[in-house]
């Protein structure tokens, strides 16, 4: 077994880089006295953030109960629930859809095929788009294929590398107790994976890499924010949570809308109590005049208006479409028309915009988890510039119908006129998202 990093306490760190003040500190060092505490650490920070947005994406979140005119005990009996991010979440990992890597000299693809493909591009995608990030894991597997595991960015952290995009330093839990405990822990280092069980190194697994064998899936990753931003971000959460007060103030109206209240002005002080809830549901009451010969008069409270909440529910859905690059037809306000194909497409350009920037980050993401991945089976230490020809490729965004294929087919012909064999089978297949024929089928 290998011996862990041992790490220096706050005085000594804080020791060693004032006296290296006017010298650089290489990253070996750095990762040295970061060390699986530390990581621990940054992961607790994190952690919970990223568990709020896993409970916003499923539903389950409850949110601070704020007003100043309906008691706490009526606002929980009509507690809403909204599935709006959840639904900016979805409209993009389910237009993401990997096709392959070009210029795969290394046998890529098949590591991922023999991995689920299907189902872990998707697991990766949508644990990104909820957290900001995702995690991939790399193990030896049966067969001398490598093991992909994808794990949450709830649960996995590091120290990226801002030029490649790999991590110096990762650490991840695999398993936790009922308390949210770690149980089975994970430190990546370059040449080598420790694993901790209950806190205690268990076994050391050294390997040929030169890189720890955690790899982060980054959404919208840049300088500010190296490990990416989330789809659910702040705003998109406020119109949500606007919504859904809306909603619970428009329940609690439409119980005084159904059985407005009534009032009875008049009534001999000699009358009967009268049962309110007979008085509501009654179609016919009957009051007789007293001894002097008067009668009550009868009247019913002006009845509340509905329209109000549903403006205000409109306004909520405006403010997250215009947030989430979706339109309010997808959030359930349905125009009378119906639109075309260009039409709706036209209406999500902002989303296709948005799809297309996650394409890019994530191409890079699983390009690193490929080459690590061809490092582990084929034990070679390969350089990361070896793979810059390597490329990903993904379905359309948006899958044309069948007007825009004959406009395609129209102007891939006038194209070739003018510029010989521009157009073939690939290219077309990247515009339209269609596998043509194979030779001789």
């Amino acid at each position: 077994m290998g011996t862990p990093p041992v790490v220096p306490s706050s005085f000594t760190l804080s020791l060693y880089i004032f006296s290296r003040a006017i010298c650089v500190i290489t990253p070996k060092e750095l990762k040295i006295l970061l060390g699986r505490d530390y990581l621990k650490n940054k992961l607790a920070i994190y952690r919970r953030r990223a568990l709020y947005n896993n409970k916003v994406y499923d539903m389950k979140d409850h949110d601070r109960e704020i007003g100043i005119t309906i008691p706490p005990e009526l606002r929980r009996q009509y507690r809403a629930t909204s599935g709006w991010c959840a639904k900016a979440v979805d409209s993009i990992s389910d237009r993401l859809v990997f096709r392959e890597f070009v210029n795969d000299t290394f046998n890529i693809n098949d590591i991922f095929r023999m991995n689920s493909a299907d189902i872990f591009f998707d697991d990766a995608i949508l644990s990104a788009l909820v957290n900001s990030c995702s995690f991939v894991y790399i193990s030896e597997g049966d067969e001398e294929v490598p093991r992909l595991q994808v794990i949450q960015g709830s649960d996995a952290t590091g120290i990226l590398d801002p030029i490649t995009r790999l991590l110096t330093e990762g650490y991840a839990v695999l398993s936790r107790d009922d308390y949210g405990q770690p149980i089975d822990e994970l430190h990546f280092l370059p040449g080598r994976t420790d694993y901790y069980k209950k806190g205690d190194l268990f076994r050391s697994i050294p390997t040929n890499v030169d890189y720890p064998l955690l790899v982060p899936i980054i959404h919208r990753s840049d300088s500010n924010r190296p490990f990416g931003r989330s789809r659910i971000t702040p705003s998109a959460l406020y119109y949500q949570k606007y919504a859904k007060r809306t909603l619970e103030r428009s329940d609690i109206n439409a119980e005084f809308y159904s059985f407005p209240q009534k009032y009875v002005v008049g009534l001999s002080q000699d009358a009967e109590p009268m049962d309110t809830w007979k008085a509501t549901v009654s179609s016919m009451l009957q009051f007789s005049k007293d001894d002097e010969g008067d009668s009550p008069s009868i009247g019913q409270f002006a009845v509340p208006s509905m329209s109000p909440f549903t403006e205000q529910l409109r306004t909520a859905a405006a403010g997250f479409a215009g947030e989430t690059g979706l339109t309010v037809d997808d959030l359930g306000f349905v125009t009378d028309n119906p639109s075309s194909a260009e039409a709706i497409k036209a209406s999500h350009e902002t989303l296709r915009l948005q799809a297309e920037k996650a394409q890019r980050d994530f191409g890079l993401g699983f390009l690193n988890v490929g080459f690590l991945a061809a490092c582990l089976r084929d034990g070679i230490a390969y350089n990361r510039s070896q793979f810059y020809l390597t490329s990903a490729k993904w379905e359309p965004v948006f899958k044309p119908d069948a007007s825009t294929i004959s406009s395609i087919g129209d102007g891939a012909i006038k194209v070739n006129r003018a510029v010989p064999n521009y157009f073939d089978k690939e290219n077309l297949r990247d515009i339209t998202g269609i596998e043509g024929a194979k030779n001789g089928d």
